[in-house]
């Protein structure tokens, strides 16, 4: 007599599995590893978990049909194995979020922050929920910006757990490193505190439906920006740079980061901060301070978008200071908002424009996983 494996799988063809009446094949219970010595047949079920209550009886009627068909000569042994468990499905970070957008620039001092606070208040007074993270850990700004440096945080129970909420001022949902420490003193945490307080920020806090989660990232490249990529699929960056050379020498550098094969990020556009200096008592008169159109060339050069020109105006500067940025303005009639409030409204719409561009032609963005 010559065994062969089909000749098992057809006397297995009768064996039914109790659970529902299926044959073992249509459960695809008999696992692909047939082994014949001679008249010993050796090979193995598989089962959903090791308590399932007939693996005995299964065992037993797949030995007794091989006896049945075959012959009763054939030595049959049988192995019990069970699926691999799936593991658990992680919850989606910040599932209610729509777009995810960050706002990065080179170096320090080109007024990201300011662009990145007028940017989310210039949305909400279009109607858009927002929401704003100052993931900015060594130098964190947006709350004296949005004039809530001594406001508190609570938790908030949603879902059946405590969540952190964020605090809500103009319409935006906000965030930042700056309500959990002394804000008279410098932030003297190592890489990895500064990530995992990030990472608490965004998946600990009740941040509900969004229509644009703005990111105010730190100047430069860093650890920081490693664990936003590894975190959050992020839709697309803004990059803020002013017209210097030495700007937009690091607007550059920020730029392939995120454009690079590792973490491959798009970039929305530029925005050129400080573009001209124009006195109040003389608003058509413009004074190149840091050079002229260094942003618009950099966008050219690149092939982004240039999204807005920002004029630098001290009621910028003064309505920062006083928690009340410039583009509030804009939630009356904007005709009547100054032009550097209208410029922010500007760079809202065509931030919205190019989020719309971006997601109808190319993929959404995922999480980046990095190795060392």
């Amino acid at each position: 007599m010559t065994l062969y494996p089909n000749l098992i799988l057809d006397a297995l063809k009768s064996v039914r599995y109790p659970g529902n009446g299926k044959s073992l094949a249509e459960n695809n219970m008999i696992e692909d590893d047939i082994r014949i010595d001679g008249d010993k047949v050796s090979f193995s079920l598989i089962f959903d978990k090791p308590t399932d209550p007939f693996i005995r009886s299964v065992v037993r009627a797949s030995e007794a049909a091989i006896a049945t068909s075959i012959s009763p000569d054939v030595e049959v042994n049988v192995s019990v194995k069970t699926r691999a468990a799936a593991a658990p499905a992680k919850p989606a970070v910040l599932p209610g979020v729509k777009n995810i957008i960050g706002v990065s620039s080179g170096k320090g001092g080109v007024g990201k922050s300011t662009v990145a606070a007028n940017l989310a208040v210039a949305l909400a007074a279009k109607g858009y929920k927002v929401g704003l993270l100052d993931a900015d850990i060594f130098g964190p700004s947006m709350p004296k910006m949005f004039g809530v440096e001594d406001e508190q945080l609570y938790m908030v129970n949603k879902e059946g757990r405590d969540w952190i909420e964020p605090i809500e001022r103009y319409g935006v949902k906000m965030l930042s490193i700056g309500f959990l420490v002394d804000k008279e003193k410098p932030v003297l945490w190592r890489g990895g505190m500064a990530s995992n307080a990030l990472k608490q920020l965004i998946t600990d806090a009740w941040w509900g439906e969004l229509d644009y989660f703005l990111i105010d990232m730190p100047p430069g490249t860093s650890d920081i920006h490693l664990t936003l990529v590894q975190t959050l699929p992020i839709t697309g960056i803004v990059v803020v740079s002013t017209p210097q050379e030495v700007a937009l020498a690091d607007a550059r550098k920020g730029i392939a980061m995120f454009t690079g094969e590792a973490v491959n990020v798009p970039i929305l556009g530029l925005v050129e901060n400080m573009a001209w200096f124009t006195p109040a008592q003389h608003p058509d008169e413009r004074y190149y301070i840091f050079g002229e159109g260094g942003a618009v060339r950099l966008a050219e050069e690149q092939g982004v978008r240039l999204l807005a020109q920002i004029p630098l105006v001290m009621d910028i500067r003064s309505h920062a200071d006083n928690g009340a940025p410039v583009a509030l303005q804009l939630t009356g009639d904007p005709s009547m908002a100054s032009p550097e409030a209208q410029a922010f409204g500007t760079l809202a719409d065509n931030v919205v424009s190019s989020v719309e561009e971006r997601n109808s032609t190319l993929p959404p963005t995922t999480k980046v996983n990095v190795s060392h």
